[in-house]
């Protein structure tokens, strides 16, 4: 049966001019990933990559550790949704980055502030009461990602074998859609989800299995300190 992996971004680069850019940690991580894959010996007879920045850093980083030279097929379906322009239309002030951080060190923990308010924005997104506001609404993103991973298996053979790398968004909900998660479950996954994780789907003649969601041991025992969330 043909199979994918799902693999998240490295680390981007938060609180950045250009979020969309791998961080030092982001690299660091993709390299180790690449050299785990490496050891696992494991085929790889296609890539798929979203058309983002940190998309294609990530697998070029990751594939040259691996020892894996297969072009990049870009596939944009696969691309992350929006999240600044859901923050800046939960809250317009969140529109000055400036500001956005100058608030955020106010707190003791701004990562758990800015989860708080992720959250309450992504819950106005999903909500669909305010549709109009967004360039893409929730359910669109749920249709284009879900074609994105039709596609990239419709690409292979009986049994071929690709990597795909996205972003926490989409495996979310091509998960969802596998597991019949409800929105509420979904976005509790993608919170969860670990930068350079992978999660792998099967395709069969007649059915599509989610195999592992979120698999990020490569970052256990003296690489812990490459794990990161966002």
């Amino acid at each position: 049966m043909a199979a994918i992996t799902l693999i998240r971004h490295g680390q981007a680069s938060f609180g950045k001019a250009d979020y969309d850019q791998l961080s030092e940690l982001g690299y660091e991580q993709a390299r180790h990933l690449g050299t785990v894959l490496r050891e696992r010996e494991e085929p790889v007879d296609t890539v798929f990559i979203g058309a983002m920045k940190r998309h294609r850093q990530t697998a070029e980083a990751c594939l040259e550790a691996a020892g894996v030279d297969l072009p990049l097929q870009v596939l944009p379906g696969f691309n992350e949704f929006n999240h600044e322009q859901v923050i800046e239309r939960y809250e317009p002030r969140y529109r000055d980055r400036d500001w956005l951080v100058a608030e955020m060190a106010k707190h003791a923990n701004p990562g758990e502030l800015f989860g708080q308010m992720f959250r309450q924005a992504i819950a106005r997104w999903v909500g669909g009461t305010h549709d109009t506001d967004y360039d893409e609404s929730w359910q669109h993103f749920q249709q284009r990602s879900r074609a994105a991973l039709d596609e990239a298996l419709s690409a292979l053979p009986k049994r071929g074998r690709a990597l795909v790398f996205t972003s926490g968004g989409c495996i979310s909900v091509i998960s969802q859609g596998l597991l019949g998660l409800n929105d509420d479950a979904t976005f509790r996954v993608n919170l969860t989800l670990a930068n350079a994780g992978l999660s792998r789907i099967s395709q069969g003649s007649s059915q599509r299995n989610l195999i592992s969601l979120n698999e990020h041991s490569h970052f256990s025992g003296r690489h812990r300190d490459l794990l990161t969330y966002r």
